[in-house]
């Protein structure tokens, strides 16, 4: 069996143990480019490049929420929706630490913790999204059932 040209990730361990069907997409990573390059480099959507975004809570718990590359994150509807007093951004060395990747280089797939997943409700809609593989400049193509195997919670807290 030949080599894949594609990274072998954690991320990409989980997705062939579950058998979810990805497409490996390589592409120069630029500092702060963030998936407005990766979607240009694409030829995609930038709101079907969805980002992984590593948060905390009131209590130093993890969570993941899923967020379209071309929308924001409310924390604040956020926590209210999930009954918390307020939700902040992980620092990425707490971020690392919980999933094992690198900022820039997240997966939702494949984390060393096992963290609660938020999916913006909107995700669900979409017929394919581009998500990072677990690496820098490496996202993979998948149907967003692939989410359901995360046990993903939908949120609604996209602002622009």
């Amino acid at each position: 069996m030949a080599k894949p040209d594609y990274p072998i990730t954690p991320a990409i361990r989980f997705l062939r143990e579950q058998n979810i069907d990805f497409t490996p997409h390589l592409y120069d990573y630029v500092e702060r480019g963030g998936t407005a390059h990766s979607a240009e480099c694409l030829g995609v959507d930038e709101h079907t490049v969805i980002k992984t975004i590593v948060l905390q809570n009131e209590k130093k718990q993890g969570l993941i929420v899923l967020m379209h590359g071309d929308k924001h994150i409310s924390t604040r509807n956020l926590a209210r929706q999930l009954n918390m007093k307020h939700i902040d951004p992980a620092e990425p060395n707490q971020a690392n630490k919980w999933t094992g990747y690198l900022v820039g280089g997240t997966s939702p797939f494949g984390t060393k913790t096992r963290l609660p997943v938020y999916v913006e409700r909107t995700v669900w809609d979409l017929p394919t999204i581009y998500i990072n593989g677990g690496k820098r400049g490496f996202l993979v193509a998948v149907s967003p059932e692939a989410l359901k195997t995360l046990n993903a919670q939908t949120v609604d807290v996209a602002t622009d």
